[in-house]
């Protein structure tokens, strides 16, 4: 589905600067505060990758981007209080539960001189991003419900294949995924640099995905959810056909068809803990050697090509 239309789609953007590190200013930064998949995995077998579910950071600049709302979203929230007042623009990839069950936890959120774009595609069912965050805090799900949120929420339906324009400077791509109950793929612009975030989508057993190529298509970092391997994939005992992951492997074939300069495998499968991470990478990176396990708190310097990592605990 290639776009090249670049007018924008619900173009939002203040006149007000977002506070924010110097370091960050002429940067395309991407930072990892949940990466996790499914349902949250703490304890001591997780700490090293991190148990949060999906939750992604972008700066390009003077502008923070953030892709899903998982757990990740709270420890990501937790930061930002230092740097008050807040404009964010809020992207989901879908709404199944560990993409949104951070977004009730996000203190700025609660804050009224924060400011937050939130986009999505609007469902199957028809239901919009807006009502479906709405529900979820619903009693008897939640104590309180999202109007008690305080900051400024500006709702906004993507239509899929249509650019989104953040500033003059900052373009965003969507495309379908292959996903139970369907979800959005996103590529990021900025200048010459650009970064593409695929979760979450299943692979088709005779082709790769256009879609996926196109938003991968020589991006800079592609963010990929590889939950499984293709013996897992394809296991007898526990086929994962149909339940809408993909896996390292095809992760694989993408960034190479893509030309892809750097591959991220994300969304890691909640069975999945730090010693079998460790050998996923070492397997991913005799096949694509410009990769990485996403961690929470990996961050990429897109525009000084730069990459760092929190310490990695000690294990006993």
């Amino acid at each position: 589905m290639p776009v090249s239309d670049p007018r924008a789609q619900n173009p939002h953007s203040s006149d007000r600067a977002t506070p924010m590190d110097k370091n960050f200013a002429t940067d395309f930064s991407v930072r990892f505060w949940g990466v996790r998949g499914s349902i949250p995995t703490p304890g001591s077998q997780t700490v090293e990758y991190g148990g949060n579910t999906s939750c992604v950071e972008m700066r390009l600049g003077e502008k923070r981007l953030i892709f899903d709302a998982g757990t990740g979203l709270r420890v990501l929230g937790m930061d930002l209080l230092k740097q008050m007042p807040v404009e964010a623009y809020l992207f989901f990839s879908h709404t199944h539960w560990d993409h949104i069950q951070g977004f009730p936890f996000f203190v700025p959120a609660f804050i009224k001189i924060n400011t937050f774009y939130i986009y999505g595609t609007i469902a199957p069912d028809g239901s919009t991003v807006q009502h479906r965050l709405n529900d979820q805090m619903l009693h008897p799900n939640f104590p309180v419900p999202l109007q008690i949120m305080g900051a400024d929420l500006k709702f906004v339906d993507i239509n899929v294949g249509k650019p989104i324009k953040i500033s003059d400077d900052i373009v965003v791509e969507t495309a379908l995924l292959n996903h139970p109950g369907e979800a959005v793929g996103y590529r990021v612009n900025w200048h010459n640099y650009s970064a593409a975030y695929v979760s979450d989508t299943e692979h088709f057993p005779d082709r790769l995905d256009e879609n996926v190529l196109f938003l991968a298509r020589n991006a800079d970092v592609l963010i990929y959810d590889a939950t499984y391997s293709d013996e897992e994939y394809h296991s007898e005992k526990s086929s994962k056909v149909g339940w809408g992951h993909s896996t390292w492997q095809e992760a694989v074939k993408v960034a190479k068809a893509a030309n892809v300069k750097r591959l991220v495998i994300f969304h890691h499968d909640p069975l999945h803990n730090d010693d079998y991470m460790d050998k996923i990478g070492e397997q991913v990176a005799e096949q694509f050697p410009n990769s990485l396990i996403a961690r929470e708190g990996l961050s990429i310097q897109l525009s000084s090509a730069s990459i760092s990592s929190p310490p990695v605990p000690q294990k006993d």
